[in-house]
């Protein structure tokens, strides 16, 4: 169960946010709003995880920066919603599980298959605080900017109601991230159009 631990203003390339700080006990999850979203209906919203990889050194395997880019923007655009960012690197296995893959994932493996192998979870990442946070904003219901199957299901499971959804995806212009467009395609049933 989250607890809402601290709110303040948040100035971003994309405009300003209100950041709300949550606490399960264990780790800490973050909410950042626009506008005025309690009891709306269609409300656009990113489920967001963190990757280090991507926000803190630029890597280029996939579009997580990217993504949370075009969320905010595509917020600020709108004038509401709301972007909720948990702490789940490597698909929740970790960071040391990212990097022991990193051996197989170079020889083709999938990512989610090179997990597996190792013996991580495929896709370890739980959604159950993130519809809590939601819940806590009592959202009538949301557009979800997500390609995954997954985090839909996530979080419809969880009581979330899910009116729409938005692909965020952009041109691979390397082939790494062609690789891991084909993987989640392919492993993971993401709604992707390669």
């Amino acid at each position: 169960m989250i607890v809402q631990l601290a709110q303040g203003p948040l100035h971003t390339h994309f405009g300003a946010f209100t950041e709300y700080l949550f606490y399960d006990g264990q780790s800490e999850s973050i909410a950042i709003v626009k506008g005025e979203i309690s009891g709306r209906e269609d409300v656009l919203c990113r489920v967001h995880s963190h990757c280090t990889a991507a926000h803190f050194f630029n890597g280029s395997e996939c579009d997580c920066r990217e993504q949370m880019a075009m969320a905010q923007e595509k917020v600020e655009q709108a004038g509401t919603g709301i972007i909720v960012w948990l702490d789940q690197d490597g698909k929740g296995n970790g960071r040391m599980a990212e990097l022991l893959t990193a051996t197989l994932r170079a020889k083709g493996a999938a990512q989610t298959e090179a997990y597996a192998e190792l013996g991580f979870k495929r896709d370890g990442r739980s959604f159950e605080r993130a519809a809590e946070i939601l819940k806590f904003f009592n959202l009538g219901s949301i557009t979800l900017m997500s390609n995954n199957p997954d985090k839909i299901s996530g979080l419809t499971e969880r009581g979330v109601v899910v009116s729409g959804t938005m692909n965020l995806t952009i041109v691979p212009r390397n082939l790494f991230l062609q690789k891991t467009y084909r993987d989640k395609v392919q492993h993971q049933g993401h709604s992707i159009k390669l």
